[in-house]
């Protein structure tokens, strides 16, 4: 069902004087955004009339942006992507570490995205592998997904990793699974160090290659002394690393998963109002014991918050690691599941039960008359409608 007011309504009304009021700072990227998000499921995009074999109701229904920053279109890329991962599941706890850069970071990551984000990503892969091979710690292989979201519950931007990690690791010789303490994955602190460490090199070294721009009130870091000098207090500064506990089973897993991997800015459902000059919505105050706020923002701001967290194009924001890789993922995973039988007979008879399905609740079905439950048959396509000024096309990266 559709909600009652949703980010492309605010697109399609206020869309276009934005477009003109911020014309010189409007990239390709946000552009393509809004457009796709204020088409999806239009005329503009074309479609098709379904028919029931039964009654012979008729409907039209209109196509899909298929952008990723669309609140509309990330439902059936999620079931599809959780469907794919129910196979991977082990029968162990899984353990949620969530890495996050300090505000003076965000600040350069937002002008300089492809290359911040992927130094992001690599660090933080590196930081893992690294302390969980170290004996001290499992001294093995780890394997985990890793999201990247750029958002607050406000639309600031905050980039951050969520990691999901089964709770152990292969050893070097492939030989034995080594088991994490119950509700300890590794040391936070050390995790935060390392991770210190390896993103300010890595940034470092994009800048002297020249990778890194600045501009506006960050255009002072293109000088080499003062992007030095922004580095120092970085360098003592506590990064922010935070473990929550293990998840009960694999379908909590699941269900997890679902609620990070696809996940947009801001849904749909959260959006409670659309003014002549203000957008209002419901947000979470994580500092204050999580509790229900509304925030109301003048449109330009809400807009602006909004495009601060489109990615660049092509750039992939859920990746795998480890015995996780897409590589090795499936020999790998035998493998764990072959020494889960040897060291946890309990765990292994686990292994071979049947993951209960992410979705218990009846699910819409776009496929069945809404009148009497028949079957919905494609009888006639609607083409793409055009005007004087046609729109970009919809991102679907």
């Amino acid at each position: 069902m559709r909600p009652a007011l949703e980010v492309a309504d605010v697109f399609r009304r206020h869309g276009p004087g934005y477009r003109v009021a911020h014309d010189g700072h409007l990239g390709r990227v946000e552009r393509r955004v809004m457009s796709a998000i204020a088409l999806c499921r239009t005329a503009a995009l074309g479609g098709h009339v379904e028919t029931c074999a039964d009654c012979a109701h008729s409907r039209v229904a209109y196509n899909s942006c298929r952008n990723r920053h669309c609140p509309k279109c990330q439902g059936g890329a999620r079931d599809a992507w959780l469907a794919a991962r129910q196979a991977d599941l082990l029968p162990l706890p899984y353990f949620h570490v969530v890495f996050t850069l300090p505000a003076e970071v965000a600040a350069m990551a937002f002008q300089n995205k492809a290359q911040v984000y992927a130094i992001l990503f690599d660090a933080v892969a590196e930081t893992l592998k690294t302390i969980g091979a170290d004996p001290r710690h499992l001294g093995g292989e780890l394997g985990f997904i890793a999201i990247l979201h750029t958002w607050g519950q406000t639309l600031t931007h905050h980039p951050h990793i969520h990691c999901l990690v089964p709770g152990g690791a292969l050893s070097p010789d492939r030989q034995r699974w080594i088991s994490s303490r119950k509700h300890f994955f590794l040391p936070v602190h050390v995790l935060s160090s390392l991770f210190r460490r390896l993103f300010l090199v890595r940034l470092k070294a994009a800048y002297a290659d020249g990778r890194l721009r600045f501009f506006g009130a960050l255009s002072a870091l293109n000088e080499a002394h003062a992007f030095t000098d922004a580095l120092r207090p970085l360098r003592v500064k506590r990064w922010i690393v935070y473990a929550k506990p293990p998840f009960g089973s694999p379908e909590h897993v699941l269900a997890y998963l679902g609620r990070y991997t696809h996940r947009v800015a801001i849904a749909n459902s959260r959006l409670v109002s659309a003014e002549a000059t203000t957008v209002t919505f419901r947000w979470r105050d994580y500092r204050h014991g999580n509790t229900p706020k509304l925030m109301s923002l003048d449109v330009g701001e809400f807009i602006r918050r909004f495009l601060l967290h489109s990615l660049p194009d092509g750039f992939h924001r859920i990746r795998h690691y480890g015995f996780l890789a897409n590589g090795c993922r499936r020999t790998r995973l035998a493998r764990i599941r072959q020494l889960l039988v040897k060291v946890k007979p309990a765990v292994a008879d686990a292994s071979h039960q049947t993951i209960q399905p992410l979705h218990q609740r009846p699910r819409f079905d776009p496929t069945l008359c809404p009148c009497c439950g028949g079957k919905l048959r494609i009888t006639a396509m609607l083409p793409r409608w055009r005007s004087g000024n046609v729109s970009p096309c919809p991102d679907t990266s």
